[in-house]
């Protein structure tokens, strides 16, 4: 698949399907690039965010990262420097009409490839979403991210993954064989019929965790009609990783990516045999989001650090200090599992002040052992993505 057909194919169907006139009632947020999960898994929840931050989001589409990144910068009183940067022009014309909603300045946009992602600087932070893996060579865009990223700087990126996506890839070499030589707007019309013809029992329909196809023509082409899609298990994306002179700096939510819930002890695996057990044994993994940073400059986040900062995520401070008071656990439900960890009681008036502004040496001030039981509720919260570190003020 060339460029060209790229191309193509999003400047008819631009994806993620987005209305400009929604930016009026909603934003669009998830991981990567919420500004204080980077701090936590990438600068050790330390950065100095009074300096602007030199971002570029490379393959960007119709914006979501783009929008989401600099509108939480803008109400954070915090500079900011993007390059928006994507092959499609009807994307990039749906991405500018959201930043103009929002009244968003201090946003290059430029029609290009990410391959050439050097050429426009040097950058603090690259976002890249359901990019690599539409390469033809994906190395390729791994190399050109790290190219790109300042000796201190980070990546968020996110990359299919092969066990969720159960039943689609045999599904595009049909569609591929079929359909080969028509515009896009043909093959839409043509793959649609078919696969209403579809027996219910193919391993497409019945894995319930792919909704794309069902949210419009943008989410059925991408999904089923796409003719360069890839998956990454997570040992061959940090392999790729590697090779590009990255490193993993970390995940959204590690519990996730810990096998010890289903297995009992691991002992003898390092991390990424560990991170792939998880994968093979839970099978539902869809994507794998992650954070990296330079070979040998990842930092780690700053648990139990006097002078770090926490931040909730998702969570009330008052409802779950409420909850540990009177439980001493604290209950997670995400991406079909549910985890539950013991937490103290005692816990619970120090979750009471935490407000994204205090220092855990203020939180803990006059709290009779609070370094005991603040490391239950790191291994909680952290581990399941609800809480970070970072001095940026939200």
């Amino acid at each position: 698949m060339s460029n060209a057909d790229v191309r193509a194919q999003y400047e008819a169907y631009p994806y993620p399907e987005r209305k400009p006139t929604d930016e009026r009632k909603r934003l669009v947020t998830g991981s990567p690039s919420l500004p204080v999960e980077m701090d936590h898994w990438l600068w050790g929840g330390a950065r100095d965010w009074s300096q602007p931050l030199r971002v570029l989001v490379a393959g960007g589409g119709t914006g979501d990262a783009l929008i989401q990144l600099a509108q939480l910068l803008t109400d954070a009183g915090r500079p900011y420097e993007i390059t928006y940067l994507d092959l499609s022009e009807a994307s990039r014309r749906i991405a500018e009409k959201r930043a103009q909603v929002r009244k968003l300045d201090g946003i290059t946009f430029v029609t290009g490839s990410l391959l050439d992602a050097a050429a426009y600087g040097s950058f603090d932070y690259i976002d890249c979403c359901g990019v690599l893996h539409h390469l033809p060579d994906p190395q390729s865009g791994f190399d050109a991210l790290a190219a790109a990223l300042a000796p201190a700087g980070g990546i968020g990126l996110m990359v299919y993954a092969p066990h969720g996506r159960s039943g689609v890839y045999p599904l595009q070499e049909a569609f591929g064989t079929l359909l080969e030589g028509l515009a896009p707007r043909q093959r839409l019309k043509r793959a649609r019929a078919i696969f209403r013809a579809l027996p219910e029992a193919h391993p497409f329909k019945r894995n319930l965790r792919l909704v794309d196809h069902e949210q419009g023509d943008a989410g059925f082409y991408d999904l089923l009609l796409h003719s360069q899609d890839r998956p990454f298990t997570m040992t061959e994306l940090c392999m790729a990783l590697e090779r590009a002179g990255l490193q993993l700096a970390g995940v959204p939510e590690p519990m996730l990516y810990d096998p010890e819930a289903m297995t009992g002890p691991c002992d003898g695996l390092d991390a990424l045999a560990r991170m792939q057990l998880a994968e093979d044994l839970r099978g539902t993994f869809k994507t794998h989001v992650v954070y990296a940073r330079k070979a040998g400059r990842v930092v780690a986040p700053p648990m139990g650090r006097a002078e770090a900062v926490p931040h909730l995520r998702g969570v009330d401070a008052e409802a779950l200090a409420d909850h540990v008071a009177n439980t001493g656990q604290i209950t997670i439900d995400t991406a079909g599992a549910s985890f539950s960890f013991d937490v103290p009681t005692a816990a619970a008036a120090a979750l009471r002040r935490v407000d994204g502004r205090a220092t855990l040496a203020q939180i803990g001030a006059g709290l009779d052992g609070f370094e005991s039981v603040w490391g239950d509720v790191e291994a909680a919260l952290c581990e399941a993505g609800m809480m970070h570190y970072s001095r940026i003020h939200l």
